[in-house]
């Protein structure tokens, strides 16, 4: 829940904290509000539990999906549009066009014509295009 939250900002809820309560009122709000969250955590996970017991083997049925959709969460657009359009081919996206197409798909492909490694000089800047 808090994951995104990193030191800093919470360095800086701590000031903020205390500066609106006081010294006095602040531990008790931080208690409070870590209280409220543990017992939040437990009825959220209370709930599952009571789910998975009522629908027994129908809630990993139900689960399956959801996994599919964390996988994908966690995917690249490269990665997505690969396994789903492609069906997981990625040799489309590597850029390997030099190859003719009669030649058999284990034959490595031939150096280019022309040294295209590295320019002597740098692109011309147009001050007015900016």
């Amino acid at each position: 829940m808090f994951a995104n939250i990193g030191w800093g900002e919470m360095l800086v809820l701590v000031v903020v904290g205390l500066v609106i309560l006081g010294p006095e009122r602040l531990p008790g709000a931080i208690q409070w509000t870590a209280n409220a969250l543990r017992q939040a955590r437990d009825y959220v996970s209370g709930a599952t539990s009571s789910l998975r017991e009522e629908l027994g083997p129908e809630f990993d049925d139900l689960r399956e999906p959801l996994a599919e959709l964390q996988k994908l969460r966690g995917m690249s657009p490269r990665a997505a549009l690969a396994k789903h359009l492609l069906d997981g081919d990625d040799s489309f996206f590597t850029g390997n066009f030099d190859k003719p197409v009669d030649r058999p798909p284990d034959t490595p492909p031939s150096k280019p014509s022309r040294d295209v490694t590295r320019y002597s000089e740098p692109a011309p800047f147009d001050t007015d295009a900016t």
